[in-house]
């Protein structure tokens, strides 16, 4: 038996093993079910935990037997688009090498897909990496373990060799993973802090966003989005969000569905005057506002991991950039001049 889950960046497969099944390795014996794969890919899943054997992390020689349950988190198998070195400025936190930190500015798109062949930021860092060599004397290219979309600004973490990207993948798998994003939204909030537990998939009438969806119901995935207040202006509040699990547009998906979108969101409907009063002055502010920032105000501020080959504890942090300042510096004055 075969469950397959899909993520846009990971592929979990569960298998329980015949009754008559003959012991078999167990790279072997998965090389035979898991299409588009290969034994060396595997084997490193195996190396890096994640393979579970009766939910047990197993080695590459582990010899299966009939009833076992067998788990397995593996990389989705890259498009085949081929991708040119360009030499695009990095904004780099952290480097060694397993692992690169990237400080990604908005407008950079992180990979290459239909609309954005060039330009991207793994563009850039196959760029940035022409002529290294990974420890097995491979050439280096950048593997995703993770994404932020393309107007959203902050940190990034990038794997450099498979083994890395597996290691990292378990602990996003296991929401071990430590991601904290600012973001400015609409509204004011009647509590400090609180939790959004709800699914999160396509939208069934545009398959471009996202939405919410009921526990009970079968479309999307689980998602938990824990929220606190860092700043109140009235009309408007600064929020700290952290990830417990990382679905496509997240946060901005539950932010809308509990009345709070992300200033200046124009997918998810932030993009108009939601809170405030009805002058044109008002109005006005507003509108230079979403000049001073065009794009969602979300910022990926922190990231904490273990390090795939050290097991230390990282830890990075980056500044808001300019135009998330800018706007909150507006927003502190109209504050203080309506307070008066």
């Amino acid at each position: 038996m075969q469950i397959e889950e899909k993520d846009e960046l990971y592929e979990h497969f569960k298998f329980t093993v015949d009754r008559g099944q003959e012991l078999m390795r167990i790279d072997k014996y998965l090389l035979n079910l898991i299409q588009n794969t290969s034994r060396n890919k595997i084997q490193n899943a195996a190396r890096s935990g994640c393979v579970l054997v009766n939910g047990t992390p197993e080695k590459q020689n582990y010899m299966v037997k009939p009833g076992d349950n067998i788990t397995i988190l593996m990389p989705n198998p890259p498009r085949e688009i081929e991708i040119i070195a360009e030499n695009i400025p990095l904004d780099i936190c952290y480097e060694d090498d397993d692992i690169i930190i990237v400080n990604k500015p908005a407008g950079l798109v992180v990979h290459p897909a239909f609309g954005n062949y060039t330009g991207t930021l793994v563009n850039a860092l196959s760029y940035h990496f022409q002529g290294k060599r990974t420890k097995e004397g491979e050439p280096v290219r950048p593997l995703l373990v993770h994404r932020i979309d393309k107007n959203t600004s902050g940190i990034i973490a990038v794997a450099k060799s498979e083994e890395a990207q597996m290691k990292i993948a378990r602990e996003f798998y296991d929401h071990t993973i430590e991601r904290k994003y600012w973001a400015l939204v609409w509204g004011d909030f009647d509590e400090n802090e609180g939790t959004i537990v709800a699914k999160v998939g396509r939208n069934l009438k545009d398959r471009l966003v996202m939405t919410t969806f009921s526990e009970e119901n079968e479309h999307g995935k689980y998602a938990v989005t824990h929220w606190k207040v860092l700043e109140r202006f009235g009309y408007v509040t600064l929020i700290e969000c952290r990830l417990e699990t990382g679905r496509t547009h997240q946060i901005r998906v539950h932010l809308k569905s509990i009345g709070h979108p992300l200033f200046n969101d124009e997918t998810y409907g932030g993009n108009k005057i939601i809170k405030g009063t009805t002058f044109t002055k008002y109005k006005q502010f507003v509108n230079n506002c979403f000049e001073l920032i065009p794009r969602q105000t979300l910022h990926a501020k922190q990231l904490g991991l273990l390090h795939p080959s050290t097991g230390e504890n990282m830890f990075f942090d980056s500044d808001l950039p300019p135009d998330f300042t800018a706007v909150l510096d507006k927003w502190r004055r109209y504050k203080i001049v309506n307070s008066e």
